[in-house]
């Protein structure tokens, strides 16, 4: 089978950086998925992994978290999936990824792919929607009845990424009022388009641009870039017993003793701890993607693809590292559809 892989942690313009290669298709067993792979996002991570290390891989690395597809084959043990189900999940983080015609994907991180979405579409969906939605609703522990969160805020910090695209909707979706970061026009009409009632800049003082909106805490945050750079404005606004999660890697030591007096609560989400360890609520993950394509069906949550390249190659994989690496990305980029 045709896959796409790197050897080497090259600069994007490299045309070594991602590169064609045949390898063998694989072969399911136990909680096995073998899905014919028909469309592919790009997240920060791919470009993380990509750029990060150092010497050259005594094979080539095949990345990728984000697929949509329909199953081809079945491990013994399978029980939610038959073949000809389309599927779409994030896959593992210890597994070979998406950027293949085939891969192997254990089951109980799949769902049923939104019957109204494309398979672009759908392939822009499954990470941003398991990070989201584990950060609110298991980390932040929010609750999903709106009644419950009246009068209640987050802050969401990169608010037109892909991730906070979907957080932005899930939030207001529980009725809370959501105040979103962006500093760019277009950034700006995103959130306010996908749920944001409010906006603020994270180029200027998030303190200050909080309290101008008249609130002098919030409930919640959810930061989804550069926590070094906002630890210390976060520590400031969170309310007494309010609680933050964060899905970015600190560069430096973070100062927990800032959020004492408050007895303010921490977390860290990463969506790939329940397939690393295969923690016992592993199969949850087919759960919420089961209910994210329920929402979407139901026009309750909007896709955030804005970017499409076809068909699947080299070339068209590095165009995406690029746009994600540029770090203007707004919403979800996706490559689909192999070349015959």
């Amino acid at each position: 089978m045709k896959a796409i892989g790197f050897s080497e942690h090259l600069d994007i313009k490299d045309p070594k950086s991602l590169f064609e290669f045949e390898t063998p298709k694989p072969t399911p067993k136990g909680h096995d998925l073998l899905v014919k792979v028909n469309a592919v996002s790009v997240n920060p991570v791919d470009v993380g992994v990509r750029r990060s290390g150092h010497g050259k891989l005594s094979k080539p690395k095949i990345i990728g978290w984000d697929a949509c597809g329909i199953i081809e084959k079945v491990g013994s043990q399978v029980s939610l999936f038959s073949p000809g189900d389309r599927v779409y999940y994030a896959g593992s983080f210890k597994r070979s990824g998406s950027n293949s015609e085939y891969q192997l994907v254990d089951e109980r991180i799949v769902g049923n792919a939104p019957k109204s979405l494309t398979d672009a579409q759908a392939a822009a969906m499954p990470l941003t929607s398991l990070t989201a939605y584990e950060a609110l609703f298991e980390q932040l522990s929010l609750s999903q009845d709106k009644t419950s969160n009246e009068g209640k805020t987050i802050l969401i910090i990169n608010g037109a990424g892909g991730v906070g695209s979907v957080a932005t909707q899930l939030a207001s979706n529980a009725g809370l009022t959501v105040i979103a970061t962006a500093s760019r026009p277009e950034s700006i009409n995103w959130v306010k388009s996908h749920g944001a009632t409010d906006v603020v800049n994270h180029r200027k003082n998030l303190v200050n641009e909080v309290h101008k909106l008249g609130y002098k805490y919030v409930d919640y945050i959810l930061e989804l870039k550069d926590i070094d750079s906002h630890w210390k404005e976060m520590c400031e606004l969170i309310k007494p017993e309010g609680a933050i999660a964060s899905i970015t890697e600190n560069r430096r030591p973070i100062n927990l003793r800032l959020l004492t007096p408050k007895k303010a609560i921490f977390a860290w989400e990463w969506m790939y701890t329940k397939s690393y360890y295969h923690t016992p609520d592993m199969q949850s993950q087919h759960e919420i993607l089961n209910k994210i394509a329920t929402l979407i069906d139901n026009s309750e949550l909007q896709c955030t693809l804005t970017q499409s390249l076809s068909p699947i190659n080299a070339n068209n994989l590095r165009e995406a590292h690029s746009l994600v690496e540029n770090g203007h990305m707004i919403g979800k980029v996706v490559v689909a559809d192999w070349e015959d």
